[in-house]
C-alpha cells in the first residue's frame, strides 16, 4: 500500500499544470519535511523503521526523474 507521501509525490510528478520548476520546488519541500521528521524520529524512542527513509527515497527518485540537480550544501549546523 502506498503512503500518503508516495501518492503526493506521484501526483506532483504527473501534474501537467505545474511547470518543471514548480514540481521540483514542491518535491524539495516534501523532502525537507521528511528529513526533519526523520531526524525527530531518530531522537525519540520511536522504532528504527519509521518509514521516512522510504519516503525520502521516493522523493529522490522523482527529483532524479525530473532531472533536478542536487542543491548545493552549506556548512552543517547544530
Amino acid at each position: 500500500m502506498a503512503t500518503f507521501r508516495e501518492m503526493r509525490v506521484l501526483e506532483i510528478v504527473e501534474n501537467g499544470s505545474l511547470t518543471h520548476d514548480e514540481k521540483v520546488a514542491e518535491l524539495r519541500e516534501i523532502e525537507s519535511e521528511a528529513r526533519g521528521l526523520q531526524r525527530a524520529a531518530s531522537e525519540s524512542s520511536m522504532g528504527d523503521d519509521d518509514g521516512w527513509q522510504d519516503d525520502l527515497r521516493q522523493v529522490r527518485l522523482a527529483l532524479d526523474k525530473l532531472g533536478a540537480k542536487e542543491p548545493k550544501k552549506g556548512a552543517a549546523s547544530l
